[in-house]
Order: structure tokens, then C-alpha cells, then sequence
């Protein structure tokens, strides 16, 4: 289980996480939406321990993530502004997926679990620096699964991959979800995350505008999407009507 209580991030006079409080309970996908800038994944750097809040608390498991014996085992990540950065260009799959294993006393043989599970099997032995974004992804998150954790935060997860992949990620975040594990999933893809979720936590410049289910959510208007942008108005960092054209059109 996820427990924020009271988070507070300042960068300088922004604010980017203002007194925010949310659950994130066992057994279900819970997506994590939010406008750009709204402090998504601010908070999702606070709970894996990467920024440490002004204020409040968030805590995995009843603890700190700093705090957590094994992260590994306990906590699986993703996170979107890792991107190729998150392994060494010049190591294979395999070699990368190894060497966490072996820098976090997690059996070898979970290395081959997690490449069958992602679908790299036939490229683990490629140099990651040669993958496309969406193979880079599937390295991500077999990166995450790698300790076998009970709970998984993961931003933006499809990011790069094909529609087969899409749906392969809904189904294994759900297949996960099933077997009684926490699931929290950022994106900015409205309809994905209808797709995937049950549960919903919708922030808007740092704030909690909503801990809600996809169904009732939906139900406020004619759609998620719309019913979405409606309890976000106004707390965007751009609109419609301020957004400058220029030149004469063409």
C-alpha cells in the first residue's frame, strides 16, 4: 500500500506538490492523472525516495522508501524521465539485468523470468543502446518486475511501445493487479488509462482534485476524457485562449 499524507514539494517560489493525500490500496491498476505541471511525477520521485518533501510524509509498506531492507524486492519503478539513462548503452539486456540482480541479492534465474514476461528474450543479448524507445521500455519494466515487488509505480509505462505492446502492458498490469499487488500507473493518455485502470487519483497543480473510480468518474459527463477536462479547468498551465497564433495563415 501507497500512504501520502500532507506532501509538500517547493522549487524555489513554485509549488509543485501542495499539501497532497491520497491511497493507493492493493489488488487494483490506480492511475495517476494530471494535467502537464500538475506534480505527477514529482510525487512519484518523493515516494521512491529521489526528492525528499518540504513537508508530509509518503510512505510504501508503512515506511519510508529510504528505509525499505530491500527496495528491490519491495518496490518495482519506472520512471519516464529515465529513459535510456536508466542503464549503460554499451551492456546487453541480459548484462544489465544481471548485474541488478546481482547488486540487489535477487536470484539469477528471475533474469530469464522477467525477459520472457517483457518479450526480450531474443534481443537480451543486444546492446541496450542499440533498442528502439519502445525496447527500452520493455527493459524498464523488466527492470521494475526484476525483485518480484508487490508494488509497482510506474510512469507513463506505455510510452514507445507498438499496439501490440499496449496491450500486453494492460494486460500484465492487470494480471499483477489480480494477484493482489499495488499498482499505480501515471499517464497522460485519458483513454489508456480507462482502459487499464479501476481506481483514479486526479491532481491539478499539486493538488488533489479527485481519489475517484474510472466508472465514477465517467459518469459526472459523456465521457472520461470530458469529464476529466472539466474538473481540471483552470488548473493547466496553458488553455485554448491563451495560446498566440502568429503569422497570416497560409
Amino acid at each position: 500500500m501507497i500512504e501520502a499524507r500532507g506532501l509538500v514539494k517547493r522549487y524555489g517560489p513554485t509549488t509543485a506538490v501542495d499539501h497532497l493525500s491520497f491511497d493507493v490500496r492493493p489488488g487494483t491498476v490506480t492511475g495517476f492523472l494530471g494535467p502537464n505541471g500538475a506534480g505527477k511525477s514529482t510525487t512519484m520521485r518523493m515516494m521512491l525516495g529521489l526528492d525528499r518533501p518540504d513537508a508530509g510524509t509518503v510512505r510504501i509498506n508503512g515506511k519510508d522508501y529510504r528505509d525499505l531492507r530491500s527496495p528491490l524486492h519491495e518496490v518495482g519503478a519506472l520512471l519516464e524521465v529515465s529513459g535510456s539513462k536508466a542503464f549503460h548503452p554499451g551492456r546487453t539486456a541480459r548484462a544489465h539485468l544481471t548485474a541488478l540482480a546481482a547488486s540487489n541479492n535477487i536470484p539469477r534465474r528471475r533474469v530469464g523470468d522477467v525477459l520472457g514476461i517483457t518479450g526480450l528474450e531474443q534481443a537480451a543479448d543486444r546492446r541496450a543502446g542499440k533498442f528502439s524507445l519502445g525496447m527500452a521500455q520493455r527493459l524498464g519494466i523488466a527492470a521494475a518486475l526484476l525483485g518480484d515487488p508487490a508494488v509497482l509505480v510506474l510512469d507513463e509505462p506505455v510510452n514507445g511501445l507498438d499496439p501490440e505492446g499496449i496491450r500486453w502492458i494492460r494486460n500484465l498490469l492487470k494480471n499483477l493487479a489480480a494477484h493482489g499487488r499495488t499498482v499505480l500507473v501515471s499517464s497522460h493518455l485519458i483513454s489508456e488509462v480507462a482502459q487499464t485502470a479501476d481506481q483514479l487519483i486526479v491532481i491539478g497543480q499539486g493538488r488533489l482534485l479527485a481519489q475517484t473510480t474510472v466508472a465514477e468518474l465517467s459518469a459526472r459527463s459523456n465521457s472520461l476524457e470530458e469529464a476529466f477536462f472539466q474538473l481540471t479547468e483552470g488548473s493547466t498551465e496553458y488553455s485554448a485562449s491563451n495560446i498566440a497564433y502568429q503569422g497570416s495563415p497560409s
